[in-house]
């Protein structure tokens, strides 16, 4: 929509700031246009003008009534790592794929552009942290004695420390990709959120140190906005990053409707070579070793496996005595019945019916696969129940026990569930 927009003008503009204007109206037309699909104006307002009113009811008791008793249990920690919550995301530099071939050469006027969408998403930022930290006021002050200047310079720090962290993280974006950037956004996002947290606690009492610690991510967060405008061979990390954003209410409404696209691998991040997982040579055991690798290399299967493993160890762990040992087998069958699913329909793929197997090789297959997929988990539930009821001993008990039930899940569920 947007780059239409410009191709009936030809990105004939008489300068940068009047494209800069027209960039700003055309996201938030954009934005609104995309929560109008999903919310009636109408019953919006009847939502919003209550929801207002009774937010406004609250926080006038706030700070004129005595507060909630639940105030005085939480540690003043949560309060800074909140506002620390506000200050991760993206920004947004309103570029566009055209601009590679009609503003490219025109350097001042993407630097124009560039600066421009950094205000503006500093800006928003600023915004978000100062109404954070005004809803947090009055449990600051009221509820942790924080003085007036106090409350004056943790603002300035929150603000600072949000700016620098918007800049260096999206520096950190737009060059690094796969588990290096995850690794420097530690540095850039995670450290200094950290830090901030604990100059907040530590000099809550000293609003000097507080403006002293502001002004460091200030001279920060100013070394990252130069690093930023000279930064170059950036464009087309650039734009993904600019898509990413303005497509981030598209996706928080989507979500749970449509699955997240799944980004493309160059290689896989596990099991890189390409030689048979399994040392036997016969064809069921490549065919296992397919699925295996299949399995775990993809997100929703891996992911769903870990959440299930970790409801069952805490299922384990919540139930008394030798129930314990109950709940683990039951669970164990659980996680053999949908391996087996699993198998059953990695087995109908299209391009395993172009191979020549018969139904019994397929089903000696899913016979090597399944225990395999099912012994870490087995091991899991067993290792939780042992160590619980028998502690140290458990060490010893856990190995044999885990494999035991889940070889015998596995033999019980492939014999009647697997066509021969």
């Amino acid at each position: 929509m947007n780059n239409l927009a410009e191709r009936r003008t030809g990105y004939d503009t008489p300068d940068p700031g009047r494209l800069l204007r027209m960039r700003l109206v055309q996201h938030w037309k954009e934005q609104l246009g995309i929560i109008r699909t999903a919310a009636d104006w109408t019953v919006f307002l009847y939502i919003l003008i209550p929801g207002a009113l009774l937010g406004g009811r609250y926080y006038y008791g706030f700070w004129k009534e005595p507060l909630p008793a639940w105030i005085h249990l939480l540690p003043y920690a949560v309060l800074p790592a909140l506002l620390a919550l506000l200050m991760q995301g993206g920004m947004l530099l309103l570029l566009h794929e055209g601009d590679l071939l009609f503003l490219r050469q025109r350097k001042e006027w993407i630097r124009t552009i560039m600066l421009g969408g950094i205000l503006y998403s500093l800006s928003v930022t600023v915004l978000k942290i100062a109404a954070g930290f005004l809803i947090l006021l009055p449990f600051l002050v009221r509820g942790y004695g924080l003085s007036e200047s106090g409350a004056g310079a943790l603002l300035v720090l929150s603000l600072c420390c949000g700016t620098c962290i918007k800049l260096l993280a999206h520096n950190v974006r737009v060059q690094k990709q796969g588990w290096r950037r995850w690794l420097w956004l530690l540095l850039a996002a995670w450290l200094p959120s950290g830090l901030y947290i604990r100059a907040a606690i530590a000099w809550s009492a000293h609003p000097a140190l507080l403006l002293l610690a502001a002004a460091v991510y200030a001279a920060v967060a100013a070394a990252g906005l130069r690093a930023r405008l000279v930064l170059r061979g950036t464009f087309l990390g650039d734009v993904r990053e600019d898509f990413k954003q303005r497509m981030k209410i598209a996706g928080l409404l989507l979500r749970g409707v449509i699955d997240k696209p799944r980004p493309t691998r160059h290689k896989p991040w596990i099991f890189r070579k390409s030689q048979t997982l399994l040392r036997f040579g016969s064809p069921e055991s490549r065919l296992a070793g397919a699925s295996i690798k299949a399995f775990i290399r993809n997100p929703g299967h891996f992911k769903l496996y870990l959440q299930f493993s970790g409801v069952s160890a805490a299922a384990i762990l919540i139930v008394p005595g030798m129930l314990k040992w109950a709940v683990c087998i039951v669970m164990v069958f659980l996680m053999a019945s949908w391996l087996v699913s699993y198998w059953k329909v990695f087995a109908g793929e299209e391009f395993i019916a172009l191979l020549p197997f018969t139904k019994e090789r397929k089903a000696d297959a899913g016979s090597l696969a399944v225990p395999i997929l099912l012994l870490p988990f087995s091991l899991l539930c067993a290792a939780v129940a042992s160590i619980l009821l028998y502690g140290w001993w458990g060490l010893a008990v856990f190995i044999p026990a885990g494999a035991a039930i889940g070889i015998m899940a596995a033999r019980v569920f492939t014999a009647f569930r697997l066509a021969r």
